[in-house]
């Protein structure tokens, strides 16, 4: 009984030594399960054991049987066509998929790019819009017509020792309303938004209709003048 009990200790120390441990596992190679990683991914398309997806998973690999002529060799073999399985590759989804995400990045940022020149472009015609800078152009011209017409007008008035007022208050009140239209293209800030090239524009039609009532208030002297 002890005889045999110390076989058994023998036997079990034996096994203890040949059992690798867990820390100390090789890697297994495994052909299988590589032709089938291939074959899925950008490899060959090719599978193991052949005849075994011959029976059993033919619609998935695409395996047909073929004879081959070897001599004594010769048989029947099998061949694995892709076109014939009802599953395809992964690789060429992914890259699909990709070449899709990377055009959606693509047009991504091609629209950040059109909505960033957008918002430049507005920063700029908001910027033109609260500065006024075609009025230099026209502030000399619209104070020496102005100072014309209130000489002539207050001309008028002397040398017809007010007999002409009614003439006067017409031009006067004329001039006022071309004064308040000038001041109000003048303006700038929230309310007052206005592009410069429509400003210039407005100045120009103010300038042509203050020029006209120069014009005026020189005739009215004239006939201050011929009958006062």
């Amino acid at each position: 009984m002890k005889h045999s009990y110390q076989i058994f200790l023998s036997i079990l120390g034996i096994l203890l030594l040949c059992t690798p441990s867990v820390s100390g596992q090789a890697v297994v190679y495994d052909e299988q399960k590589e032709k089938q990683w291939k074959s899925m991914e950008n490899g060959p398309w090719d599978f193991s054991p052949a005849w075994y997806y011959f029976f059993l998973h033919n619609s998935y690999s695409g395996a047909e049987k073929y004879w081959k002529w070897s001599g004594f060799k010769s048989g029947f073999h099998i061949r694995f066509k892709e076109n014939k399985s009802d599953v395809k590759r992964i690789m060429p989804t992914r890259v699909t998929s990709e070449e899709t995400q990377n055009q959606k990045m693509k047009k991504a940022e091609s629209e950040r790019a059109y909505i960033e020149e957008l918002y430049q472009e507005e920063v700029t015609r908001s910027a033109d819009r609260n500065v006024d800078l075609a009025y230099s152009s026209f502030k000399d011209d619209f104070n020496r017509m102005q100072e014309s017409i209130s000489d002539g007008l207050l001309f008028c008035m002397k040398r017809s020792k007010g007999k002409m007022k009614f003439q006067v208050e017409q031009l006067t009140k004329e001039n006022e309303v071309l004064c308040a239209d000038i001041a109000y293209i003048h303006k700038t800030g929230i309310g007052y938004e206005l592009e410069n090239a429509k400003r210039e524009k407005a100045y120009i039609d103010m300038k042509k209709r203050m020029e006209t009532l120069v014009s005026r208030t020189a005739h009215l002297v004239g006939m201050a003048q011929a009958y006062y």
